[in-house]
């Protein structure tokens, strides 16, 4: 059994059930190893990037392992995808064929936390964020899935108060298979006559109802568009635009990489620019940069973005 650093602070990602059963997952463990409340911040890709790292010592989960990660005293439980070289400093735990959560389960487990709920809602989770389709829980653990997408991750954790296992048989889970069985046929016949050309291999699919995800994943699975990589836009209440990147050949993360962004091969997302408030708007600025025009100024998404400014205070 590996002896774990004391961390400062845990940080896991906010946009899915797997970021978020992952830093609950390492808080209990903390508290059980050292008796601490240690604190929990949670990023999207572009803001993880962007984050100075201060702390001495650290937990990170479900971010991919990078060469600013190579510290002394800090953990990173991933399974992400990385071209960074075997950690010399850092003690990473990494399987690109578990979600984050269960390799942070695994730990807790090796430590006596673990109970017939966790094992129950750690697979749920493994199946949805590894989109396992031939599992026969794939539809349930999608509905898990989206309630984060939808209740959004801190609105979750205070409405659970940190019992992660109450999400299990909640019912806010009767809304999501409700709008899963009857929105989402609808849903997938609006969008596949709705998808829009960024650029020859990246189209965007504009959703009314559904659940986003599945709705992408039919239109790749069956073929009905002939854009290898969809792109979805989502607006946050605080209005920040994600966009999230879909494929079946690993072309996904390759274009989200142009936003700043990351996740796994064929599923991968980026939080835009603040100054791009309007999915119109989004949507120009993925054509600029999947697209760059030759002899065009240098400056020209500043330029962009400057019009977006100007336009968002008339």
């Amino acid at each position: 059994m590996t002896a774990l650093p004391r961390p400062d602070v845990i940080f896991t990602h906010e946009s899915d059930l797997d970021g978020l059963l992952s830093g609950v997952l390492l808080q209990r463990l903390a508290r059980k190893l050292f008796g601490a409340d240690v604190p929990l911040e949670a990023y999207h890709y572009n803001q993880w990037r962007q984050r100075e790292l201060r702390e001495k010592a650290a937990w990170v989960a479900d971010f991919t392992f990078e060469a600013r990660l190579d510290r002394p005293n800090w953990l990173v439980v991933d399974h992400h995808v990385t071209e960074a070289a075997p950690p010399e400093h850092a003690l990473l735990i990494h399987d690109l064929n578990k979600s984050a959560a269960l390799l942070c389960y695994e730990l807790c487990r090796q430590h006596g936390l673990a109970s017939p709920q966790l094992d129950r809602l750690v697979h749920l989770n493994n199946v949805a964020d590894l989109f396992l389709e031939d599992d026969p829980d794939f539809l349930l653990a999608c509905d898990y899935a989206s309630l984060v997408k939808h209740y959004q991750f801190w609105n979750l954790h205070a409405l659970l108060n940190g019992q992660i296992e109450r999400l299990l048989d909640h019912p806010l889970l009767e809304v999501m298979e409700v709008k899963r069985r009857v929105e989402n046929p609808l849903g997938y016949e609006w969008s596949r006559a709705n998808v829009i050309e960024i650029s020859p291999t990246v189209g965007f699919v504009d959703t009314v109802i559904g659940n986003n995800n599945l709705i992408v994943h039919q239109l790749l699975e069956r073929r009905a568009t002939p854009y290898p990589v969809l792109v979805t836009l989502f607006r946050r209440a605080n209005n920040l635009i994600i966009a999230s990147f879909r494929s079946r050949n690993g072309e996904a993360l390759k274009v989200a990489e142009k936003f700043q962004g990351g996740g796994h091969a064929n599923a991968a997302g980026a939080l835009l620019p603040k100054s791009i408030r309007q999915i119109d708007d989004a949507i120009e600025y993925l054509r600029l940069v999947l697209n760059p025009k030759r002899g065009a100024p240098l400056n020209s998404l500043e330029n962009l973005f400057a019009q977006i400014e100007s336009s968002s205070k008339t």
